[in-house]
């Protein structure tokens, strides 16, 4: 017994020796030149060290109202709990992966009964039946010569690590989409009060251009031209109260509840007070979560490679047996019943239909897929931060340029008003203030909702709201 006790310990140490021998590769972030700060286009925004990303959304959106949505749909969005789930089963695989050094161990209780012919070999001997019973354990275990278990282990870590990337993702958007959906909630709101004002003033100039018509002042061209203006006003009105109908359908569904009426404050009352900083262009790497998933991705294709290029070396296994074994139960558990068995081998493929060198050149292919689809995410991103940041600046500017255009049709609108009373203007130049001056108004609201989609669109593009 101590001579196989002293075989199996020399043989345990060779085994822990060759595992020296890896021929796994070690996995490197790739530098790609898309990282390079050049490639970014942030002249428009200032750049610094700390990234808008590194914000708290609760500091970026100080709305209350909107923040109990964000809080409400982090919560209950049905994509936030089945990004949980995957997270869930994907650490069940990687608890697998972990688990792959360990030898595996099976124990089994075993009656067998076999009924034997007279004239065999055993049937007189055994009185043509044979009961016997069984109690035995099997012990099972792979050496790690050339990394394979290990790289499934980082290959399954990766894919786990995935999961949680892709449900930081899934909370970077949601976030975005809620405050998205608010913001243009509260500009519809508005234009829905300018639109409503504009047409109590119409009604009111109908009944002043039929007054004026009876006076002999203003043809019945003027008067059609009011109504007419009215009635645009009027539709106008009818399809913003729809898009409101259907933006608080959409901010249910992110709510994860059915559509309902949203609890909302007003457009003037957002302030966004944080500084645009976006931060130097290597920050993307952990900040944005689906950059962080799409490395990950090229690392569990990578292991996946590496597994795939160990299956071309022979595999070495140690395997043990051993328990009890009687033809009478009552003798089962006698020292006479114990058996052994220990065997190691050496396992190397030679044909087996292409199958390994087909294996290894798929994931040779899946891992360069996994590489240029990091590098577009890489793109995408420095599209979207650049798209954020110019499009702030253009409604910034154009809120400048718009207010003056308002101020200058109010004006103007007053004007022709008092020329019409002192009958030096037409009445048609009283009707094409007004409607330039609501239409100039509806613009300065829209302008300001760009403003603000424009710094949520920067916010996601950055990768805040995670954390």
């Amino acid at each position: 017994m101590k001579k196989i006790i002293v075989k199996i310990s020399l043989l345990f140490l060779l085994l822990i020796s060759l595992q020296a021998c890896f021929v796994a590769k070690e996995f490197t972030t790739p530098e790609l030149e898309e990282l390079q700060e050049e490639n970014y286009r942030t002249e428009n925004i200032v750049s610094d060290t700390l990234s808008l990303a590194e914000v708290s959304w609760k500091e970026m959106f100080t709305d209350p109202v909107l923040q109990n949505h964000i809080n409400k749909g982090l919560e209950q969005n049905n994509d936030i709990r089945v990004a949980i789930q995957q997270i869930l089963a994907s650490e069940a695989y990687f608890k697998q992966g972990k688990a792959g050094y360990f030898p595996t161990l099976s124990t089994r209780a075993q009656y067998s009964h076999q009924e034997l012919a007279r004239n065999s070999q055993f049937g007189s001997f055994f009185n043509n039946a044979i009961d016997q019973y069984e109690l035995t354990a099997n012990l099972s275990w792979e050496a790690d010569i050339w990394g394979k278990i290990r790289s499934t282990e980082r290959a399954a870590q990766a894919s786990y690590l995935q999961t949680v990337a892709a449900h930081q993702a899934v909370k970077t958007k949601l976030i975005a989409n809620i405050a998205s959906v608010y913001y243009q909630m509260l500009t519809v709101d508005k234009q829905m009060e300018i639109t409503t004002r504009t047409i109590a003033t119409r009604e009111k100039s109908l009944e002043t251009s039929r007054a004026l018509k009876e006076a002999g002042t203003i043809t019945e061209v003027s008067v059609q031209q009011t109504e007419a203006l009215l009635y645009a006003a009027q539709a106008i009105l009818i399809d913003l109260k729809n898009q409101a109908y259907l933006l608080e359908n959409t901010m249910s569904i992110l709510l994860g509840e059915m559509p309902h009426e949203i609890e909302r404050t007003a457009l003037e009352k957002q302030q966004i007070t944080t500084d645009l900083t976006v931060g130097v262009p290597s920050q993307l790497l952990s900040n944005r979560p689906d950059i962080i998933a799409a490395e990950l991705n090229l690392r569990n294709a990578f292991e996946l490679t590496n597994v795939a290029r160990a299956n071309f070396y022979p595999s070495l296994t140690l395997t043990a047996g051993g328990g009890l074994q009687s033809l009478q139960f009552e003798e089962l558990l006698s020292a006479n019943s114990l058996f052994a068995n220990i065997i190691t081998g050496l396992t190397q493929p030679i044909f087996n239909g292409r199958r390994i060198k087909t294996q290894f050149e798929v994931s040779k292919a899946q891992q360069e897929q996994a590489r240029l689809a990091f590098k577009q995410a890489i793109i995408v991103a420095s599209k979207e931060i650049s798209d954020a940041m110019y499009s702030y600046t253009a409604a910034t500017e154009k809120i400048e340029i718009k207010e003056k255009e308002y101020r200058a049709y109010e004006l103007a609108t007053q004007y022709s008003e008092e020329l019409l009373n002192n009958g030096l203007a037409n009445y048609l130049e009283v009707l094409r203030s007004e409607e330039n001056t609501l239409n100039t108004s509806l613009d300065l609201i829209s302008a300001r909702n760009s403003q603000l989609q424009s710094v949520v669109s920067l916010y996601e593009a950055l990768g805040g709201g995670w954390r």
